[in-house]
């Protein structure tokens, strides 16, 4: 149903470091990038595929402000490992803690996620929902 989803970033730099390093423990990359020092519109797109962005950050400087309570987004993993690199990657480039590595068994019985907040405020998960 979605093509893709963006966020807006208070620091291109910031972010993209940080999503260059969780995402890629899950197997995404940069798909794209159009990056200038300063520039409104620089913006970055990870997916699988070049030019097939799944999901992108964008410069919004002191205008970026993430969505409150109830809003989150969940990234495919294609392992439990994955997931517990994710989480760890996330937490060594700037992000906060929001549930450790784990299985969900309110979610399921094979559901294993992990729980974290970006530097720019945004839920972000990890998950795999298959049995191992």
């Amino acid at each position: 149903m979605l093509h893709h989803l963006s966020f807006g970033v208070a620091d291109i730099d910031r972010a993209a470091a940080f999503y260059d390093a969780t995402l890629a423990a899950l197997g995404y990359g940069r798909v794209w990038e159009d990056i200038e020092d300063g520039e409104p519109d620089s913006a970055v797109g990870y997916g699988l595929e070049t030019g097939k962005d799944l999901f992108a950050i964008k410069q919004r400087g002191t205008a970026a402000s993430p969505p409150g309570a109830g809003f989150h987004l969940a990234f495919t993993a294609p392992s439990r490992e994955a997931v517990d690199r994710f989480h760890t990657a996330a937490l060594a480039h700037g992000g906060q803690d929001n549930g450790a590595p784990g299985l969900r068994p309110d979610y399921g019985p094979h559901y294993y996620a992990a729980f974290v907040i970006d530097p720019d405020g945004y839920r972000i998960e990890a998950v795999i929902n298959r049995a191992p």
